[in-house]
């Protein structure tokens, strides 16, 4: 390249470094600015800003991306030159703790800009000096607890955010955690053979309408549990709501079926180290994501597909259950992650007449990615122009693909190349699970799918598909919606009924003829298509009200006047107030 052109390279290189910044410093404010929502008590300003953050990155590389188009219209039409671009830039950003968001920020312009491919091989930096147990000890503030839980270290930890606005009762919340603590970790005992090792995280973790201190405990420096606080803002003031010292119970809270979290500590790399060695049945990918580094997330996932190819020598078969009407699902059999994509036309068995093509379904994940989920649906990561070795697929799913997805995949040499691909979270279909669970595992599942679906339809979803193939149960035996291709906001649809009809009465009723979706809540449970009919009355029982038009209209009704809704993420035996 002439010195015209390094001239170029550099300036690009100089403009796509100051719009990282200018991305990053906004990206980094946000946590402080969720903060103020929590002491102001504004839960929707709350949501909009995780819907701000999760859209920030994509905005930002759209817009500058047509800039440089605009601006530099020889090297957008050349992608050899921009190789230029990229040694210039390394050169600036070398050394920089966020060197690594830093370009893959540069590789999403470029991909944006030539609409290139998405090669692992890019990311191959992101693992860093950074990801070391005395990187994350100096985010720690560590307590030495020896003979008994004292109040004092505790309203020390209360006060580290520095919060704007005052505890209710500070001392009360301090005993009680105290009491608490006792009590989960048999403490009085325990520490009659040793000492505990207490570490809070230096930062606040903002969502929806509570914060949370995060911490850990260990009595030998190696096992770890989790010592979380969760905060409310109440009439009178702050006030501690939960302890929560269950593994299982943080894994729920952090699971990427909720809302990202808005953390005030910048050092990603040691924050999702520490939340591993607390959550370590949690993939580090989704870490990354449930802090909002949902593309450092997508980094980590596809390091970890590869890194479970190359010990688990699998090949990608189709996922087990009920092959969909709409998407097909495929993993290793060990894989801790299931990848969709959706069939170019659905098959016979699909309900929805017209069917409105691949984009209008990926615009349903993408919305259930930029939504609060309410502990009730999968997260799903969406990569775009991806290429994966063809030797990591099963000859006969490679088939598959390529006949009824193929105008998402080619085969190019001894790869396939995927338009998109969905990311997500490998659950155990409902059925698939209820087929070996014992009577008490599938009644539990039974009643957990209840609330799931409450959830979705306070996050303003419904399923018209409410079928238990669209359902999947975690090792928790938690219950989340896994598939959206039939999702709809609630708002927008009509909640009718036929029990108001009278007997023999044989005139079409009136909502025959009405546009749009139409649901009837007394349909609900022949809808789950559940096979097993004491799990159906099960269902019913429990969740009676859910076939109810009163309990959808009063939902419907929140939702469109802007109420936020309160979503349960920790049950309520862990409040403070809680019996033993």
């Amino acid at each position: 390249m002439n010195k015209v052109g390094e001239s170029e390279s550099q300036e690009v290189a100089r403009d796509v470094l100051d719009e990282f910044k200018l991305f990053y410093s906004v990206f980094k404010q946000i946590p402080s600015e969720a903060k103020v929502a929590f002491e102001h008590r504004d839960h929707a300003e709350s949501l909009r800003l995780s819907n701000r953050r999760i859209q920030l990155y994509s905005i930002s590389i759209r817009e500058f991306s047509e800039k440089v188009k605009r601006q530099h219209a020889e090297l957008a039409s050349d992608e050899a030159r921009w190789d230029q671009v990229e040694t210039a830039y390394q050169s600036m950003v070398v050394g920089d703790y966020s060197a690594d968001l830093a370009m893959a920020y540069l590789h999403s312009i470029r991909r944006k800009i030539y609409q290139g491919e998405w090669r692992v091989a890019d990311y191959a930096f992101y693992r860093n000096k950074y990801e070391t147990d005395q990187g994350v000890a100096e985010q720690l503030n560590r307590y030495v607890i020896d003979t008994t839980m004292e109040t004092a270290p505790l309203i020390e930890i209360l006060n580290q955010e520095n919060f704007t606005i005052n505890y209710e009762d500070i001392q009360r919340d301090a005993e009680l955690l105290a009491e608490r603590a006792r009590r989960n970790l048999d403490l009085d005992r325990r520490l009659g053979q040793g000492t505990m090792t207490l570490e809070m995280f230096k930062a606040g973790f903002y969502r929806n309408r509570g914060a949370y201190l995060v911490g850990r405990i260990s009595f030998d420096d190696v096992k770890y549990r989790p010592f979380i606080i969760a905060l409310l803002n109440g009439d009178n003031g702050l006030y501690v709501d939960a302890l929560i010292t269950s593994s299982t119970y943080a894994h729920n809270m952090f699971s990427s079926t909720l809302a990202n979290f808005h953390v005030t500590n910048a050092h990603y790399h040691e924050l999702c180290r520490f939340l591993r060695s607390i959550m370590p049945m949690r993939p580090l990918g989704l870490h990354y994501s449930t802090i909002g580094y949902n593309h450092l997330g997508k980094v980590a996932v596809m390091n970890e597909l590869e890194g479970e190819r190359e010990v688990l020598d699998q090949v990608m078969e189709t996922a087990p259950g009920t092959p969909g009407t709409v998407a097909m699902g495929f993993c290793m059999p060990d894989s801790a992650y299931v990848l969709k994509v959706i069939r170019d036309t659905p098959t016979s068995g699909y309900k929805w007449g017209k069917f409105d093509g691949v984009q209008s379904v990926l615009r349903k994940y993408t919305k259930v990615h930029e939504i609060n989920r309410t502990d009730s649906m999968l997260d799903s990561m969406l990569f775009y122009n991806l290429r994966l070795d063809a030797d990591w697929f099963d000859a006969g799913l490679m088939e598959q693909l390529l006949e009824y997805a193929s105008e998402s995949i080619h085969r190019d040499g001894e790869a396939l190349v995927f338009k998109y691909l969905i990311v997500q979270r490998k659950l155990t279909p409902l059925p698939v699970y209820l087929k070996n669970a014992t009577q008490k595992q599938a009644e539990t599942a039974m009643v957990n799918l209840g609330y799931c679906i409450k959830n979705n339809a306070a996050g303003n979803i419904f399923n018209r598909d409410l079928d238990a193939r669209n359902y999947g149960v975690t090792s928790y035996l938690k219950v989340y919606l896994f598939d959206y291709d039939a999702l709809e906001e609630l708002t927008d649809v009509k909640v009718r009924t036929n029990t108001d009809r009278i007997e023999g009465e044989e005139d079409i009723p009136d909502w025959y003829f009405e546009d749009g979706v139409v649901f009837l809540p007394e349909e609900l449970t022949t809808g789950l298509c559940l096979p097993h009919r004491d799990l159906r009355r099960l269902f019913s029982d429990q969740h009676w009200i859910l076939h109810t038009t009163g309990y959808w209209e009063s939902i419907q009704k929140d939702l469109q006047e802007g109420k936020v809704p309160s979503v349960a993420v920790y049950p309520d035996t862990e409040k403070l107030t809680a019996e033993p």
